[in-house]
Order: C-alpha cells, then sequence, then structure tokens
C-alpha cells in the first residue's frame, strides 16, 4: 500500500475521478452502505486517508497530527478539501500502519497539550477505523478531536463518543434552507447530534464558516448563536472567514466553483457577527 501524502491541506493533490463523478446529485453522494458498516476492532482494519498534516494549530487545542479521511455526504459550496470526497481517492491504510505514523509524534504531541484530530472529508463515513484510531490513541495518552458535521451522528453509540475528547462541530447555518443551499444536506441531523453531544456532556467547540452573502445574513446568525446558546458542553464558538486557498482544487477537478468571486468577511461584519455570539454569553473566537 502507498502511504498518504504529509504537507499542507491546500497543496496536496490527488486524482480527480472521483470528485467529477460526485457533481451527480442522486448518487447519495457515493457514499454507500459498505462505506459505513459495522467492521471488528481490528488493527488491521483497512481505512482510506487523503493525506496527513502534522503541527496543526487549528484544529482543535495545541499542536494537532491531523488526519485527512476521505468520503464525505456533504457538498459545501466553500469546500476546501474537494479531493476528499470519495473514499477512493483516498490511500488504503491500515490502523496499525497509520498508528506507527501518529507514535512517532505522540511524545511531542503531548507536551504541547495537542494530539490528534480526524478530519476530512467527514470521519463519520469511516466509523469503525476512526473509532480504532481514537482508542488507539486514548491507550497512548493522547487528546483525541474529530472535525465533523455530525451527518451521521446516529450511527454513534454513547459508548463510541467516550473515545472522543473534543468534538469540532460545523454547523453551517441555522436556516434549514441556507444549510441546504450550502451542503446539499438536511440540517435536522447536525442539530440533533449537537443536543446529544450536550446531554452527554461531552466537549465540543461549533464552527461557523462566515461567507458574505450566504451565511452573513443577521437573521440566520442568530439562529446559529441561538443554537449554540442552548448547547451545555459547548466550550468556544469559531467564526471561521471565508477564504479562496482551496478553490484551486475546484479548478484542478473540473468542479463549478460558485463562490470563485466572493471575497472574505469585512472585519467589520466579522466583528458584528462576533457581538452576536459574545450577547449570548458565548466564548468567541
Amino acid at each position: 500500500m502507498s502511504d498518504p501524502l504529509v504537507g499542507s491541506r491546500y497543496e496536496l493533490r490527488i486524482d480527480s475521478e472521483g470528485a467529477r463523478e460526485s457533481e451527480v446529485v442522486h448518487d447519495y453522494f457515493a457514499v454507500h452502505p459498505a462505506d459505513i458498516e459495522e467492521t471488528p476492532e481490528q488493527d488491521d482494519l483497512v481505512g482510506y486517508v487523503h493525506s496527513y498534516e502534522i503541527g496543526s494549530t487549528v484544529d482543535g487545542p495545541g499542536i494537532r497530527f491531523v488526519a485527512f479521511l476521505s468520503g464525505c455526504l456533504l457538498r459545501c459550496q466553500y469546500c476546501h478539501n474537494p479531493d476528499t470526497w470519495h473514499k477512493r481517492n483516498g490511500y488504503p491504510v491500515t490502523v496499525s500502519r497509520a498508528m506507527e505514523e501518529v507514535a512517532k509524534y505522540a511524545h511531542v504531541l503531548k507536551v504541547c497539550r495537542g494530539g490528534i484530530t480526524l478530519s476530512g472529508g467527514e470521519p463519520m463515513v469511516q466509523r469503525p477505523f476512526a473509532l480504532r484510531i481514537f482508542r488507539r490513541c486514548k491507550e497512548l495518552g493522547l487528546h483525541t478531536c474529530m472535525d465533523t458535521s455530525g451527518r451521521l451522528g446516529e450511527r454513534f453509540t454513547d459508548e463510541d463518543l467516550m473515545d472522543i475528547d473534543l468534538n469540532l462541530l460545523d454547523i453551517k447555518s441555522g436556516d434549514p434552507d441556507i444549510y441546504e443551499k450550502v451542503t446539499r444536506q438536511p440540517l435536522q441531523p447536525t442539530l440533533d447530534y449537537a443536543h446529544r453531544l450536550s446531554s452527554l456532556g461531552r466537549p465540543m467547540w461549533v464552527r461557523f464558516v462566515l461567507v458574505p452573502g450566504l451565511t452573513d445574513g443577521y437573521d440566520n446568525v442568530e439562529r446559529v448563536a441561538d443554537i449554540c446558546a442552548g448547547l451545555k458542553s459547548l466550550e468556544r464558538v469559531e467564526i471561521l472567514r471565508f477564504h479562496q486557498m482551496g478553490s484551486d482544487k475546484w479548478r484542478e477537478l473540473g468542479l463549478d466553483y460558485t463562490l470563485k468571486d466572493h471575497e472574505g468577511p469585512s472585519p467589520e461584519l466579522t466583528e458584528r457577527v462576533r457581538k452576536q455570539f459574545r450577547d449570548r454569553g458565548l466564548t468567541v473566537f
């Protein structure tokens, strides 16, 4: 097996065929039952990894080892990793091989109060592989984090969630219509997962991508802020300012990037949105 690439998430490239095919809306985004079926917890379990990033400071607390898994149900208009939409665009990697990579950095990650983050793509698509990685990382004493939309949260048991120290939960919009426009998926599963994490007391950070003309509406932000205010285990909200750093991937994959002419939010808009969250007593970054 070839190993996943290591480097910046905006520099890595991979075959484009899967991403082109993923434009077919009624293919359920090429995530089929075999992608998420139950599998025994074994270290020879194979997952599909797009790439690794070492030393991230934006994917959870401390210094992080980030593994970008392949496969996602969402088709976010501003996705900066469209080359992770299909599992087949990842490298097949066993749990034991992935853990060899993690183990190289385990000491440094602990010293820097960091850990491992599974991102993507959507880690929930590869539930058995992701859970086995988390379990092995906990055995190494590492902090574990999952960057997720929560779309497949119902497939995770309460016991599963105990091995995930922190969820980075992406709430793209508080308005169901805007959410579906942004992602081509329904909002409710994300809300269900958020409230379940809250009821279980599982820590989470909510991430909200601020896109002028798409997600920046005052009422939409109010809805997201209201959702966050009702989450008892929420530790912070991160306002992620829209950028164009992944747009070149869309062009190389032959995909229509509808936000190519969009600019990032102004400082004034960003501050207005942050204030809407702060007004509810939330910690905002």
